[in-house]
This record gives C-alpha cells, structure tokens and sequence, in this order.
C-alpha cells in the first residue's frame, strides 16, 4: 500500500519552506535537507511504476513541479551499472537515497580544452543526502553503487530540471554541450487522492 501522504506533506512543507526562504540557497539546504530525510526515512510511499528501471539506462521521473517552477521533486530508477554523463545542474538540488546505494563523482572545470579535473568520489548509502549547486559544486557522474539491484534516490532541485537547458561535459577534454533531461513519465502521482 503506498502511504502518498508522506509525499504530500513533503511537498506542502517544502512549498512552505521556498514561499518563506525565497533564495537563500543556505537556509533552503538546511531545513530542506531535514525534510528530504524525513521522507526518505520511509519506504512505503513512492508508486511503484516511478520505481522502474530501463535495462539500458537510468529513468528520471517527475513526481512533483510546484506551480511556480520553483522546485521540482524527482524519482531516478537505476539499474545495476547504470550511470549518467558528466553534467552540471545550473541550480540548487537534493538527492536521497531512498533504495540501495550510489556513487558520485565530482568534477571541477579545467582550463580550456582540458579534462574536468577530479575533485572527489563518495559512496551514498540508503538515508544519505548529497548536495549540489553552482555555488558549492555542481559537476559530478552518478552511478548506482549495487551491482546486483536496482537503486531508488528522490532528487529536489531549484527549478522545474526537467526541461531546463544544462551541460554535459566530454570527459576527455572538458567541452561542454547542451542538453535538457526531460522526464521519462507523462502522469504524476495523484497527492490529492
């Protein structure tokens, strides 16, 4: 039975929280960080068809917009060796790991014509939440840590992500290139059912 409710007081909270906020980018990470864990704490809410996998890729599913774009709430499906391209995110986001584990490799720009240059690696274990943005680094690979399950993360950004023109970076010599993410479902769930 999916308990629906924890994503509805999610997004009520965190609307609340960005109406009060506004954009300090600071505030928005300290206490939407301890909502993100709240919600992640608890796997009985996420539907399942926002869970699935594709064999060959990752899935990025919209759970929630706000009506104003000013926060998006995100499901990512992973499968077993599953990762995404080098890329930036161009706004402030949240990611929790709601099922298995994942991996993030963090990049910082080089000179140009140069390889991103390595500013890291962690491991993010089921409750973990990681951060990113322009301000405190913004470039990084994800990649499901589990070689034998699918991995679960619920990702909130400062934008509607999916239609937003980002980066991908060639990780030979650092080009940049445009892409927009999308999302890979056309129905949301119902919060008011």
């Amino acid at each position: 039975m999916e308990n629906l409710t924890r994503l509805r007081d999610f997004v009520h909270n965190f609307t609340r929280l960005v109406d009060q906020a506004g954009q300090d980018e600071q505030r928005i990470f300290v206490d939407g960080k301890a909502l993100l864990s709240g919600l992640i704490a608890h796997d009985d809410w996420l539907p399942d068809q926002f869970a699935q996998p594709h064999p060959d890729r990752y899935q990025q599913y919209l759970l929630h917009c706000d009506p104003l774009e000013r926060f998006s709430v995100l499901s990512f499906a992973w499968g077993p060796g599953q990762s995404t391209p080098l890329h930036d995110h161009t706004v402030w986001g949240m990611v929790g790991v709601l099922r298995g584990a994942e991996t993030c490799e963090e990049f910082a720009p080089g000179p140009a014509g140069e390889p991103l240059r390595g500013a890291g690696s962690h491991h993010l274990a089921r409750g973990t939440i990681d951060l990113v943005s322009p301000r405190i680094g913004d470039i990084h690979r994800v990649s499901n840590a589990c070689a034998d399950q699918v991995s679960v993360s619920i990702h909130v950004y400062g934008a509607n992500i999916g239609p937003l023109e980002r980066h991908m970076f060639d990780p030979v010599d650092g080009r940049a290139s445009r892409f927009v993410s999308g999302y890979v479902n056309s129905v949301t769930p119902n919060l008011w059912a």
